[in-house]
C-alpha cells in the first residue's frame, strides 16, 4: 500500500500549499507526537488520593456494578467475583481489581493504515482529536442544522488536514441522512479514505464493532494475525451511570479486546445528575465504574490495551444541562490524571464547552478545559476542536479556532532552549544599552525559521485591521475553513485495497447492515 509522503517544509499539509498571495495564511506545526515538558499538577495529596481509591474499592466490594451482559457475568463469576445473576450485579474484591490493573499496559501504540501516523498512548505523550458524536452541525453560512454526510465528510477533511489533530474519535457529526443500519459502513469508509490517521469505531453491538475492525484491517492491508498483533484502531465505551455497564458497549469492548484493539472506558458522571453533587463523590463513582470495566477486559484478554476515561463534570441545577469549563470540571480532570498515573494507565479527557456559538464564552470555557487536561497530563484529548453546546453541535469555525489553541499548547510544551546561543549573552553584548534587537543577527537568524504566528491572530492596529476588512475571529475562521476544503486532497490508498474495502461495504449493505432494535 502506498504511504502518504510528508513534505519536507517546516509546515506540512495533506493537500497542496495554499497560495498566500491569494488566500489567508495558515501556519501549521509539523506532524509530530507532542509530549509534556513540565510536571503534572497534583490537586490532592497522596493521602487524599488514597482515600478516593479506598472509597472506590468500597463501592466495588460492598455495592457493586451492574453488568447487563450475560457473557460478562459468566466471565466475572469464573474469576471469583460475587455475581447476583438475578439482578446482574457484580461485587469484586480489591485484590482482584489491583491484579487486573497491574496487567494493563502503561503505554502502547496504535498504528493506522499510514504507519507514519502511529500514535504512542501513555507516558508524557498527548494526542488530540476533533469533536465527535454531535447530532448537529453549524457554520456561519448555513447556520445550525442536523448532521449530514457532506458535513461529516468535510469535518473529516479538516481533521486530516490539521497536524495538531492526531486521530478521529468517532463521527464528528452524526450523518442522519444515512439510515442507522448502514451508517457505520459509510462513515468508516469515509474516515478510512479521506484520512490516514487512527480511527474510532463505535461499540454499539456486535455488528458495528465487527464491521469497524474488519474495515480497518482491510484498509491497512493486514492479515488477521497482523491485525491482532497490535492495536490499529480504538473504541470508547461509556458506563450508564450510576454504577451500570450496558449490553451493547460491553459486547463491543470485549470483541475489541479479544482482537487486540484499544478500548477507552469513560464513565459519564455528571455531578448532581448521574453522580454525587461533590467533585470527590463523582470521582469515586467514576473510578469504580472504570475499574470494573477494566477488570472485565483484562479477564477477557490479559494485557489488553485499556485507557482510563474521564468525563466528570457538573450540571446547571436550574436547567439540568451539563456545564463544562467550570472549576468543578477542572478539578475533576486534574484528579482523574492523578488516579490514572497512580494506576500506571493512559488517560483520556476532553476539551468541552457549553457555549452555543463560537464566541468569547466558547473560547474561555474550552481554554479552561484544555488547560485542565493539560495540567493533569492527559494522553488522549477528545473533542479538542469544534465542540459547542455541551456536545450537541459541531462547529466548523470553532474547529479552526480550537486548532490554533492546540498548536499553541503543543508549542508551549516544547523543551525550552537553554543553549549558550539561546541565553544570548553575545547578542546582548552586540546590541548594548539603549538600542533594539530588531536588526540584530541573533534576532534575524532565530526568527527566520521560528513558528510564532498563529493563523487566526491579526496583529495590526485598528486602522489597518479595519482597512483589511475588519474580519472577526469567527469570520476569519470561516474563510480559512473554506480555503482548506477547496484545496483538500485525500491521502493516497492502493487501488486494490480500496476496491476490497468498497466491496466489503457493498456486501454488508446488501446483507442489510446491522439491526437497529438491540
Amino acid at each position: 500500500m502506498e504511504k502518504q509522503t510528508e513534505q519536507n517544509s517546516r509546515r506540512t499539509r495533506s493537500g497542496p500549499r495554499l497560495d498566500r498571495s491569494q488566500r489567508l495564511a495558515i501556519d501549521q506545526l509539523d506532524w509530530a507526537l507532542p509530549s509534556y515538558s513540565d510536571h503534572p499538577v497534583q490537586p490532592v495529596s497522596e493521602d487524599d488520593l488514597q482515600r478516593i481509591h479506598d472509597t472506590s474499592m468500597q463501592v466495588l466490594e460492598d455495592i457493586g456494578i451492574v453488568f447487563l451482559n450475560e457473557e460478562a457475568l459468566d466471565i466475572l463469576a469464573k474469576a471469583g467475583c460475587d455475581v447476583d445473576f438475578a439482578n446482574q450485579n457484580v461485587r469484586m474484591d480489591r485484590a482482584l481489581v489491583m491484579e487486573m490493573v497491574n496487567r494493563a499496559p502503561a503505554q502502547f501504540t496504535i498504528t493506522p493504515r499510514n504507519a507514519d501516523r502511529m500514535l504512542t498512548i501513555g507516558g508524557k505523550n498527548m494526542v488530540y482529536s476533533s469533536v465527535a458524536s454531535a447530532p448537529n452541525v453549524s457554520d456561519l453560512d448555513h447556520g445550525r442544522r442536523v448532521g449530514s454526510r457532506p458535513d461529516f465528510q468535510n469535518l473529516i477533511r479538516l481533521n486530516q488536514y490539521f497536524n495538531c489533530l492526531h486521530f478521529i474519535a468517532g463521527y464528528p457529526v452524526e450523518p442522519v441522512d444515512i439510515h442507522a443500519s448502514i451508517r457505520h459502513l459509510d462513515c468508516l469508509y469515509d474516515m478510512l479514505t479521506l484520512s490516514d490517521k487512527v480511527v474510532h469505531a463505535y461499540s454499539l453491538g456486535s455488528g458495528r464493532i465487527n464491521d469497524g475492525m474488519e474495515m480497518t484491517r482491510i484498509a491497512a492491508g493486514l492479515t488477521e494475525a497482523e491485525f491482532q498483533a497490535k492495536p490499529h484502531m480504538l473504541t470508547n465505551i461509556n458506563s450508564t451511570s450510576p454504577l451500570k455497564h450496558d449490553w451493547p458497549m460491553l459486547d463491543g469492548a470485549m470483541r475489541c479486546a479479544r482482537r487486540g484493539q484499544a478500548v477507552i472506558i469513560s464513565p459519564f458522571t455528571l455531578s448532581g445528575a448521574m453522580a454525587p453533587a461533590t467533585v470527590a463523590g463523582a470521582i469515586v463513582q467514576q473510578n469504580a465504574e472504570f475499574l470494573a470495566g477494566l477488570v472485565l477486559l483484562q479477564l477477557v484478554k490479559p494485557h489488553a490495551p485499556v485507557v482510563y476515561g474521564a468525563f466528570t463534570s457538573n450540571v446547571d441545577m436550574k436547567s439540568g444541562s451539563p456545564a463544562f469549563g467550570t472549576p468543578e470540571y477542572i478539578r475533576a480532570m486534574q484528579i482523574s490524571g492523578q488516579l490514572a498515573r497512580r494506576y500506571r494507565l493512559p488517560w483520556r479527557g476532553s476539551v468541552a464547552c457549553a457555549a452555543n456559538y463560537p464566541d468569547g464564552q466558547s473560547v474561555w470555557e474550552s481554554t479552561a478545559s484544555l488547560n485542565a487536561v493539560s495540567a493533569g497530563h492527559c494522553n488522549m484529548v477528545y473533542h479538542a476542536a469544534g465542540w459547542l453546546e455541551g456536545g450537541l453541535c459541531a462547529s466548523f469555525e470553532k474547529l479552526i479556532m480550537d486548532c490554533e489553541m492546540l498548536q499553541q499548547m503543543i508549542y508551549l510544551n516544547r523543551p525550552l532552549d537553554l543553549s549558550d546561543d539561546a541565553l544570548a549573552f553575545d547578542a546582548i553584548k552586540e546590541v548594548g544599552p539603549g538600542s533594539h534587537f530588531f536588526g540584530a543577527e541573533h534576532t534575524q537568524r532565530r526568527f527566520k525559521d521560528a513558528f510564532y504566528a498563529p493563523f487566526l491572530s491579526d496583529w495590526r492596529n485598528y486602522e489597518a485591521w479595519e482597512e483589511a476588512g475588519s474580519l472577526t475571529t469567527e469570520k476569519r475562521a470561516n474563510a480559512i475553513m473554506k480555503d482548506i476544503l477547496a484545496e483538500f486532497t485525500p491521502p493516497p490508498m492502493d487501488a486494490g485495497i480500496h476496491d476490497e474495502l468498497l466491496d466489503f461495504v457493498n456486501k454488508r449493505k446488501a446483507e442489510g447492515g446491522v439491526p437497529t432494535d438491540f
